[in-house]
């Protein structure tokens, strides 16, 4: 079992190193970088001329030193491989770099939205087991019933529409749109959450957090379901179940004890993207709740070309997804 779990940590090298690889060659090549970004934030600013960059051509001028200082500063100035190196060499020293939006060490940058995105995820992962599993195994003891064929058409209905979605519709039809106004539009708590009590802060966060966690949960709830009811269902099937029947176990114990504990397996084989989801967040969902947690940030560190952010996440990402690979 060491030697099985050693040679695993030591294939998650090139799997970080071909993931980091090829995410910072996408972002070096992708067009409308942070250098072209600010040179078009000066454009705006109403400056006339010509300055060309990369092949691309603004209409302003700027002193030559000044645009080499800006290129020394986004890291431009030197060729692709030697800037991957020498970030690859900053994350073996635990250095992500410095945000450029924020200004500020990317490490503190994205541990400041860590607890949001742990809150979120982890209630939505519990709820998710919680929810998921006892009707998987329901429907599978149920197989073919009036109850397993509306309950089916629950399970696909959730699987068709995507959480942030399905969060979108939940704001237009509960969050003071059109119709009601039950929950908030969004954020993690309300002004002046420090000012409130204890009981009223907890009130406050079941307030904020309905509406998210519901998202989280529809878009993870149906693709658990039915890997569960397989599970059961084959379970179900054995020799050994057909031993307990004969046996004289109740059917409760039987289900319980024998199948489900057999069917956990394979429904703990997506333990993995969940962790990866508990503490790196969900992108979309956070966008459009306005949760400020990982999410939003790594959303929000694209739209503005925050490479280091962007990168700083992904190495969060993945290491994370890949130690709950192992795991499971």
């Amino acid at each position: 079992m060491f030697y099985y779990f050693l040679r695993r940590l030591l294939l998650l090298l090139p799997a970080f190193f071909g993931i980091t690889l090829i995410s910072f060659l996408i972002l070096q090549f992708v067009p409308g970088g942070p250098l072209e970004l600010e040179l078009l934030k000066m454009k705006m600013g109403n400056l006339s001329g010509e300055v060309s960059t990369g092949g691309t051509v603004y209409n302003y001028s700027i002193p030559e030193s000044a645009l080499n200082e800006m290129k020394k500063f986004y890291g431009y100035d030197k060729p692709l491989f030697e800037r991957y190196t020498l970030w690859l060499s900053n994350i073996l020293k635990f250095d992500l770099g410095k945000s450029y939006t924020y200004n500020e060490p990317v490490f503190d940058v994205i541990t400041s939205r860590f607890p949001v995105s742990v809150y979120f995820g982890l209630i939505g992962f519990i709820l998710t087991y919680l929810i998921s599993v006892p009707l998987g195994t329901l429907k599978a003891v149920k197989n073919g019933s009036k109850f397993g064929l509306i309950s089916s058409a629950i399970v696909f209905a959730g699987y068709s529409v995507p959480g942030w979605a399905f969060g979108a519709m939940a704001l237009i039809f509960l969050g003071g749109g059109s119709f009601l106004n039950v929950f908030p539009l969004g954020g993690f708590h309300s002004e002046g959450f420090e000012s409130l009590g204890f009981f009223e802060k907890i009130a406050d966060l079941v307030y904020h957090t309905v509406l998210p966690i519901s998202a989280y949960v529809v878009g993870s709830f149906a693709t658990l379901t039915i890997l569960t009811k397989n599970a059961v269902l084959e379970s179900l099937s054995q020799d050994y179940i057909k031993t307990a029947y004969l046996k004289g176990l109740k059917k409760k114990d039987v289900v319980i004890r024998h199948a489900l504990r057999n069917s956990l397996i394979p429904i703990a084989t997506g333990f993995g993207h969940f962790l990866s989801l508990i503490l790196a967040g969900s992108f979309l969902i956070e966008k459009v709740f306005n949760i400020n947690g990982m999410g939003l940030l790594g959303y929000n560190s694209v739209i503005n070309r925050d490479y280091p952010v962007t990168m700083g996440i992904l190495v969060f990402s993945s290491i994370l997804l890949m130690l709950g690979n192992i795991i499971t």
